[in-house]
């Protein structure tokens, strides 16, 4: 992404953050299939889900979010980030974002660092992904671009659609930010006893939003006709205030 909406975006502050990689196109490929009848493999193994924020109070980082004209049509365009900023144990996380409309403006995907102005200034991740852009859920994997986050730094990641390229105040904006966290003893316990089906629940209860939401797609990448794997995604991304997200997952999963 240009300096010019790095500096836009975060002001003074800090950059502009996300990340893409093909996943994307396999969480496509996730929702095309959910549109079939193929029987769920794992129907029932879905518990309930709650994601306790780790720092209760803590400043809002989430922007965006919200209905908005782009391309000429009414679309929604939101990171499935928390409103704070979200844990994940994992140097290379995949995290999402959803878009309501088939997009017909290219995307710029940005992460950057916060640790310092100099990081701030050279994003760790700059990618443009050209039209048409599919609507629904976008994966984007950091391991894909070989970008490592840092223990204990806190990472800005935003997309843009750039509607014109000579007037970058008219991009329509999300964003989130994250922050990689040791993994504690207690959840490398509870880990080897816990089923795979049943992670995602317990990452969302220990406040890792970023490593819940992701085994979650994983899990619903391998069985897209799940419904209740879907309506737990659902049920996660409202806990956070993403409810037209949820609402599309759910539709999507009928």
């Amino acid at each position: 992404m240009k300096t010019a909406l790095t500096i836009g975006v975060v002001g003074a502050a800090t950059a502009l953050a996300l990340l893409a990689s093909p996943a994307a196109a396999e969480e496509r490929n996730t929702q095309a299939a959910a549109g079939g009848s193929t029987e769920s493999r794992t129907e029932t193994a879905a518990p309930p889900i709650t994601y306790k924020a780790p720092q209760r109070g803590a400043p809002a980082t989430r922007v965006g979010g919200g209905t908005r004209s782009v391309d000429m049509k009414v679309a929604g365009l939101s990171v499935l980030a928390p409103n704070e900023t979200g844990y994940t144990t994992r140097e290379k996380p995949t995290i999402y974002w959803f878009v309501s409309e088939t997009l017909t403006s290219p995307v710029e995907l940005t992460i950057t660092s916060t640790a310092s102005l100099q990081d701030a200034a050279t994003p760790a991740l700059e990618i443009t992904l050209q039209p048409p852009i599919a609507k629904g859920l976008h994966a984007l994997a950091l391991e894909a671009h070989g970008v490592v986050l840092k223990p204990g730094v806190e990472y800005q990641w935003f997309v843009a659609v750039v509607s014109n390229a000579a007037q970058r105040s008219n991009d329509v904006i999300a964003g989130g930010s994250i922050k990689r966290i040791a993994q504690s003893e207690t959840v490398q316990t509870r880990l080897k006893e816990t089923a795979p089906a049943n992670r995602p629940a317990l990452y969302a209860g220990e406040g890792l939003w970023y490593d819940a939401i992701e085994d979650l797609s994983k899990l619903i990448s391998a069985d897209p006709g799940n419904r209740r794997l879907r309506e737990q995604r659902a049920a996660l991304l409202e806990q956070v205030g993403l409810g037209d997200v949820a609402a599309y997952d759910r539709a999507a999963g009928r």
